[in-house]
């Protein structure tokens, strides 16, 4: 229901006529209220349902197979990893979307795969401490590998793009770039959907795991993938938008509890609620745009701070 609501406001807020909410009646009257509507926010908005319900149950998905609250895309070099592939892509080739997709799948998979492995070759600290450091080196190092792409990247076209792109935005979001993302993204969070029942059981030691009928390994494997391919897919039409993945499963745990076949498609509604309301916010709170990282960064963080001080961010097995 609220996202319902939210998903109505979103289409008639915004500046044109005026600012404020655009009568209904106006786009029975007014043509190009009609084509602004049809084919501008409706795409936005539903990048936007999209982007949060992937990244909800990306999270969700992370934090649960690594039995870490602190996981989520950005933290463990996916975000990162999915950028710098993405970042390569657009000032090398100029590719279609398709192509920045899977060359981002694929250094993002990079990332995650280069976190996992630093957090089981050291053996100080916990294992939440070791994957939490080995991803914050990772995500350093894609970090400076994008830094080297923008040195290099042509100053007058080329680099304000990236640079743009990088702090998060749907701005340029279209039927057609939705189109392109949409199918990886929905197969993804289906499986993952699908799954969620089982992640009660990927959460446990590998011998109980197997003990109670699961295939540990496999079964991981296949859920790291899918919540990859959503992260470096949503990256590729949006940038880095941070906070979701860490914010929105702790608070669709504190709602529903622990057992994810419960939480899993609560995150992924509190998700698509967040980041609508926030690219909301970011697109109509001042005449130009504010970049919808950094208002999913000052909700988030704010939000998190305020589960921290209450004690309401637990480990997740």
């Amino acid at each position: 229901m609220a996202l319902g609501v939210l998903i109505v406001a979103a289409t008639l807020v915004g500046r044109y006529p005026r600012p404020g909410f655009m009568s209904p009646t106006l786009m029975v009257r007014d043509a190009l209220a009609l084509r602004l509507v049809i084919d501008l926010r409706l795409p936005r908005i539903l990048a936007a349902v999209l982007l949060g319900a992937g990244l909800g149950v990306a999270g969700i998905v992370l934090q649960t197979l690594f039995g870490n609250p602190l996981v989520e895309p950005g933290l463990i070099g996916v975000s990162q990893g999915s950028a710098f592939g993405a970042a390569i892509a657009l000032v090398a080739f100029a590719p279609p979307l398709w192509v920045v997709q899977w060359v981002s799948a694929l250094t993002g998979g990079i990332g995650l795969l280069v976190s996992y492995r630093i957090a089981r070759r050291f053996r100080f600290g916990g294992w939440i401490l070791r994957l939490v450091l080995s991803g914050i080196a990772v995500s350093a190092l894609f970090s400076a590998g994008v830094g080297i792409v923008k040195f290099v990247a042509d100053p007058m076209s080329q680099l304000p793009t990236i640079t743009f792109w990088l702090l998060g935005s749907l701005a340029a979001t279209s039927w057609t770039r939705l189109a392109q993302v949409a199918p990886v993204v929905l197969l993804a969070v289906a499986y993952a959907w699908s799954r969620r029942w089982r992640l009660n059981l990927l959460a446990l030691e590998d011998r109980v795991a197997f003990s109670l009928g699961a295939t540990p390994g496999r079964e991981r494997l296949a859920l790291l993938i899918a919540a990859t391919a959503t992260t470096a897919s949503l990256v590729a039409i949006s940038g880095i938008v941070g906070w979701v993945g860490l914010l929105v499963p702790h608070a669709a745990r504190r709602l529903v509890g622990a057992n994810t076949a419960r939480a899993l498609p609560v995150s992924a509604l509190l998700g698509a609620v967040f980041v609508l309301a926030s690219d909301t916010i970011a697109r109509t709170i001042i005449v130009g745009e504010i970049p919808l990282g950094i208002v999913t960064s000052l909700l988030g963080a704010g939000g998190f701070i305020v589960l921290l001080v209450r004690n309401q961010v637990r480990v997740v097995r």
